[in-house]
């Protein structure tokens, strides 16, 4: 049995960006070995400077591979613990005629693609091996040398349509039970509703009856559904049912967590900007911020300026939104000056997300935009840093990514709104129609 199970396990080759996506990747693979090549461990070195999450991971990786340090890890390799496989570094390998011919430029992607073929050819069929990158276009050249390769598939979302489930239309039987929604303020028991199956924690309905309709949302904590009516939130009026129940989640004290989906132009931050400005006698702060992810893999250093002037392109879509609101009112109203005021004294705060790091995150009221930009390790280091009476917003667009080595099923926000789902203090509203107006709608739409 021992022989056969040695038999069966597997090796899997670490490229760079899987343990800048999760530094703790190695201890996922069960019995399986891992190598990592001696490339990749130069490539983290030119990582572990910075202030970005990114940066964090590459300097984690190097201290979780410090206390496995022995000689073992470049001879034969050293074991990962009970019930789990090796981890060796291989240094390097010289390439196959093959692979010279096919890449002939001497990259770390050629140089851990030539580790990889190494060991494929020197293991043969009696072991497996698997080369295990997040980047597309390493997997494609491995498989035309033959070579395995896969993406880490650890945090992935597997079926991406069950986390669109937090919004629900639904037909009613009852002919009273919409019109006892709206009239009673203790809510009306769900079990009146007949709903197909069990809702979720903070559910959201568009409840339809004949002529009536009505919008509910399921209270976990009593069994009862309530009615969600349009609020004004510091001069901002939501258009549709999904906005609605958007500020209904962002204004609920008992929702700790809010994850807010959709295309561009949907709302999702102006109406996280103005529920956290409405709300603002609770909060000791309000953070905005987002990830930094230069388009065109050109990064911030090539742009003119001091570290203020190179984010101010990046930070601007927020600054957009604030304008949005400031615009709802006089420039002599108090609520105009008291948003001035607010950043003058950085009780609003419009930064990048890597400036938040370290930062006591205590009764703030935390917006990340651009989630979907985020990993699903980086979402996490966030949401651990919640302090007492803090609530965190995420927002974002899983169908408009910028990072490479992410998509729709393993970026952050997706993973966030599939594992918190049904969370008595989490709620996810993901919004359809686009408010911003009908010609950016109908390019969001159709281009």
């Amino acid at each position: 049995m021992a022989n056969a199970v040695k038999k069966n396990r597997k090796i899997f080759v670490l490229d760079t960006n899987v343990l800048l996506h999760d530094y703790k990747s190695i201890h996922n693979f069960d019995e399986h070995d891992i190598v990592v090549p001696i490339t990749v461990l130069e490539e983290l070195d030119r990582f572990k400077k910075g202030n970005d999450i990114i940066n964090f991971h590459a300097r984690e990786f190097t201290r979780e591979l410090d206390k496995l340090s022995g000689d073992k890890l470049f001879n034969g390799g050293l074991s990962l613990g009970r019930g789990k496989g090796k981890l060796s570094i291989c240094t390097g390998q010289h390439a196959s005629e093959q692979l010279s011919t096919s890449f002939p430029e001497n990259t770390p992607d050629h140089r851990i693609l030539a580790i990889a073929e190494h060991l494929h050819l020197k293991n043969g069929e009696s072991r497996p091996l698997i080369l295990i990158t997040k980047d597309i276009n390493l997997r494609m050249k491995a498989k035309s040398l033959g070579i395995m390769a896969q993406d880490y598939h650890n945090d992935m979302v597997q079926n991406i349509d069950d986390i669109y489930e937090n919004v629900k239309s639904s037909d009613v039987t009852d002919d009273m039970a919409i019109s006892d929604m709206y009239e009673s303020m203790e809510g009306v028991p769900v079990e009146r509703f007949e709903l197909p199956k069990p809702p979720l924690a903070h559910q959201y309905f568009i409840f339809r009856n004949n002529s009536k309709s009505g919008l509910g949302h399921y209270d976990p904590f009593n069994k009862v559904v309530n009615r969600v009516e349009k609020t004004r939130t510091y001069g901002i009026d939501p258009r549709n049912a999904e906005q609605t129940f958007a500020l209904d989640a962002l204004l609920r004290p008992e929702v700790q967590l809010v994850a807010l989906t959709g295309k561009a132009g949907t709302g999702k931050t102006l109406l996280a900007l103005a529920a956290a400005i409405h709300q603002r006698k609770m909060y000791t702060q309000i953070f905005l911020a987002r990830p930094i992810v230069p388009l065109g893999n050109r990064d911030m250093g090539y742009l003119p300026g001091d570290v203020d002037e190179k984010i101010g392109p990046f930070m601007q879509p927020l600054f957009d939104n604030l304008s949005v609101i400031k615009q709802k009112f006089k420039m002599q109203s108090k609520e105009h000056s008291r948003i001035e005021e607010m950043q003058q004294t950085e009780k609003l705060m419009i930064t990048p997300l890597a400036y938040i790091r370290g930062r006591s995150l205590s009764r703030v009221f935390f917006i990340v935009d651009e989630a979907q930009n985020l990993t699903p390790h980086e979402v996490k280091t966030i949401i651990t840093r919640a302090g007492e009476g803090t609530k965190m917003i995420f927002t974002g667009d899983i169908q408009q990514i910028d990072s490479p080595y992410l998509d729709t099923k393993s970026n952050g926000l997706t993973y966030l709104a599939d594992r918190m789902k049904g969370q008595d203090i989490f709620a996810h509203v993901h919004l359809v129609k686009g408010e911003r107006s009908y010609l950016a709608d109908l390019a969001s739409n159709l281009l």
